[in-house]
């Protein structure tokens, strides 16, 4: 009875680890959005995760929201400097996500700030 229980228990363990892994090292897409950086917190109850939104134009339907992950401690120190300005975001897309990384599958690794294009020439 007890080996079952252990096996189950480990095949369980391995099963999530498996699955935490694949959702942490593969993304499903990698991309750059730009746009001006309109939100940027430390939000949540129990589990605190960053995150944040740029508007890509004029209506609220083109709000792209992110999630920075805690280990980006540069990204989220630039992030917190250039709100109100336009930006250009990399991020990663991945499948999912689990509560502790953030609200959204969007991951952001680097930031750099970027001329608006109303004030191009």
């Amino acid at each position: 009875m007890k080996k079952a229980l252990f096996a189950t228990l480990g095949i369980l363990l391995l099963l999530f680890m498996g699955v935490y892994a694949f959702l942490y090292y593969v993304p499903f897409s990698e991309g750059v959005r730009a746009g001006e950086l309109i939100k940027i917190s430390h939000k949540g109850v129990l589990i605190k995760t960053w995150e944040g939104q740029i508007s890509q134009g004029i209506s609220g339907a083109q709000i792209f929201s992110f999630s920075v992950l805690d280990k980006e401690e540069e990204v989220i120190k630039q992030l917190e400097e250039y709100q109100g300005e336009y930006v250009k975001l990399y991020y990663r897309e991945h499948f999912a996500t689990f509560p502790w990384w953030g609200d959204t599958p969007y991951f952001i690794y680097r930031v750099e700030p970027d001329q608006s294009p109303h004030r191009r020439r």
